[in-house]
């Protein structure tokens, strides 16, 4: 428990208990602490953190008037489901807990009449079995269009829709790796991508990305070096508005990371996540995949989280036909395929995905601005890189307090997603990532309470000055 916990202020009085309460919230937030997980006694845990027992049992009671963790005279306590979707202890002047740790925009505004002609076009599939291994053809040839455009030349028949760029990458890590097998990553990295990759009992390496470097982030000479000390069987990487920092890949850096790919042989899953979130050009227009220089050892997948809408719960693979094949194989362990009616939906909205894609990226590029400007004025001493694309920005603090200052902001109504997550070993305490999907007024109340919660932790990231913009490191 205390492992989980980290470190996190206890002054011995109240506002300790509220401090304990705060960071074992934060983990259950964060996924650390399912619900049923049982609690050491009070005793013990009291002895673990180096605290009273009068202070956990304190902590223990707010948790429990917030239906966080249930007791029972015999059986101890316990993690349980919160009542509400977000947890506030001390909600400041009533208002809700606002989310900065998902980095995830409501629906485009397309997305209804697209479901009213879906749902005309789903009585012609109501007669057939409902299971569409590779996914719906129109689908398939509206993604396959889209890869062409951006540079990749691709056929229907090699594209298969998935459940998530996500379960994309789990099913090219369960096809082409194996426990004790290395993958290499960036650092930082996707946190999902990196659960999966323990949850695999693979190990992964990871590459520093360095803003300074000739390739705009990418150190493509320490990939090299990495893929030949170590040897990864797969590697995982995000060229287009990395998550978390940002940053893009050119289309030289492109070229060049694809040569020392294929010269390695080491098959490459390449998120597109962000691709379409391109808030100063045009993604057409914009370096072409880097599955274009790296050939068939690239596996590219996609998604429709954050250019569309996340409650689609679809993604997609491009690869060629070959590696199709086995993904498939692997497929049919997990699940027989992505839902019909949401394809429908999707396939709608690709038929002419530039004018619903240009007013989700002119929403996204005000919500940044505005996000930009209210750490300026909240929390001047913060330094960060104003990016081309994606949805956060990727902050600097002025003191290694990452997590601290997490399990402070969630008192004051804010959930952060605090830079540990991010890498594949901790460290990176002195970032957080800051995502601008929310609606430009709650971006800046976030940002106010931000600045309240840093000041309890007596940052000097507090007070007014100017702004700095830096690359990230």
């Amino acid at each position: 428990m205390a492992m989980v916990l980290g470190t996190w202020r206890h002054g011995g009085s109240r506002r300790g208990a509220a401090d304990l309460a705060g960071a074992v919230e934060m983990q259950v937030l964060d996924g650390q602490l399912t619900p049923g997980t049982r609690l050491p006694a009070e005793r013990e845990m009291a002895d673990a953190l180096g605290v009273s027992r009068t202070l956990v049992g304190a902590a223990l009671d707010r948790l429990r008037a917030d239906g966080l963790v249930a007791s029972r005279r015999g059986a101890g306590s316990w993690i349980t489901t919160p009542r509400r979707g977000g947890l506030d202890p001390a909600p400041p002047e009533g208002a809700g807990l606002i989310d900065l740790a998902r980095a995830s925009p409501p629906a485009v505004a397309g997305l209804l009449p697209a479901v009213d002609v879906a749902r005309r076009r789903l009585c012609e599939e109501l007669t057939g079995h409902g299971y569409s291994d590779l996914g719906l053809p129109d689908l398939r040839a509206r993604i396959a269009e889209r890869y062409t455009a951006r540079g990749l030349p691709t056929s229907p028949a090699q594209v298969m829709v998935t459940n998530g760029a996500h379960h994309g990458f789990v099913l090219a890590l369960r096809t082409l790796a194996g426990p004790g097998d290395r993958v290499l990553v960036d650092r930082p990295s996707y946190p999902n991508a990196l659960e999966a990759i323990r949850a695999a009992h693979t190990l992964a390496v990871p590459v520093g990305l360095d803003p300074s470097g000739r390739d705009g982030g990418w150190d493509i000479e320490g990939i090299e070096a990495a893929l030949r000390q170590a040897a990864p069987r797969l590697a995982y990487l995000l060229v287009d508005f990395q998550n978390p920092t940002g940053l893009r890949l050119d289309a030289a850096g492109r070229q060049r990371l694809g040569s020392v790919l294929a010269k390695a042989r080491t098959p490459v899953v390449v998120d597109e996540t962000h691709a379409e979130v391109d808030l100063e050009g045009d993604p057409v227009a914009g370096p072409p995949p880097l599955a274009a220089f790296a050939g068939d050892w690239a596996i590219t997948v996609g998604s429709a989280a954050k250019s569309h809408w996340g409650g689609l719960r679809l993604g997609w693979i491009r690869a060629s036909e070959e590696m199709l094949g086995r993904l498939m194989a692997a497929r049919y362990t997990l699940d027989l395929g992505s839902p019909v009616f949401e394809q429908l939906v999707l396939a709608e909205l690709l038929t002419d995905p530039d004018t619903v894609l240009r007013g989700r990226r002119e929403e996204m590029r005000v919500r940044r601005d505005a996000l930009a400007d209210a750490v300026r004025e909240y929390c001047p001493h913060w330094s960060f890189r104003l990016p081309s694309g994606g949805l956060s920005l990727w902050c600097r603090l002025p003191e290694p307090v990452s997590t601290r200052l997490a399990v402070a902001a969630v008192n004051h109504g804010v959930q952060l997603a605090p830079g540990p997550r991010f890498g594949t070993d901790g460290g990176l305490e002195s970032w957080v990532r800051l995502p601008f999907s929310q609606p430009v007024e709650q971006l800046q109340e976030a940002m106010r309470r931000v600045s309240a919660a840093a000041a309890s932790l007596r940052l000097s990231s507090v007070g007014r000055g100017p702004a700095v913009d830096t690359p990230v490191a």
